[in-house]
């Protein structure tokens, strides 16, 4: 299901576009893996969404981050991607560090098939922890990310590190 003509993507949009984008094998097989870093190819998403098939190498990840204002998706096609994410609605704006509170840690693991949506300011890492195999995910978010916040953690420890915008990534 596509969103309406003139209206934004939902979560629940986003999510139907990863999960019928992952079950194109010819698509997913198409995508050239490196054994040592991610490799990602743009797509076109839904109702003006930006969507990207991403290849995970083992042990690689994207380190804690958020999308900003974005609503998005992602799902796993190939492999498996272990994410962890905070329970915990984080100011969007004007803090450095932040002390978390007990219990907003939240951890899930996404084989082929299993995905999830997600809110704006979404915090969280992805990672392919396996120690011999590739995975392969598909992702959306809508509005196009107008920036992504990456985090250090130490502990309960929050650190904003650096803000990067569309420019410095593609």
């Amino acid at each position: 299901m596509s969103p309406a003509v003139g209206s934004a993507p939902t979560q629940a949009d986003l999510l139907d576009f990863v999960r019928r984008t992952a079950a194109d094998a010819e698509l997913i097989a198409s995508l050239p893996l490196d054994p040592e870093g991610r490799t990602w190819v743009r797509l076109e998403g839904p109702g003006g969404s930006e969507a990207w098939l991403i290849g995970w190498p083992p042990g690689t990840g994207t380190g804690w981050h958020d999308h900003a204002d974005s609503v998005g998706a992602f799902l796993t096609a190939s492999g498996a991607l272990r994410e962890h994410s905070l329970a915990a609605r984080l100011p969007s704006d004007g803090w450095k560090t932040l002390e978390l509170a007990d219990g907003v840690d939240r951890e899930r693991r996404l084989r082929a098939g299993e995905g999830r949506a997600f809110g704006r300011h979404h915090v969280h890492e992805v990672l392919n922890d396996s120690r011999d195999e590739h995975a392969i995910s598909v992702h959306a978010y809508y509005p196009p990310l107008p920036r992504i916040r990456r985090y250090s953690r130490t502990g309960h420890i929050l650190r904003l590190e650096q803000v990067e915008r569309p420019e410095d990534w593609q």
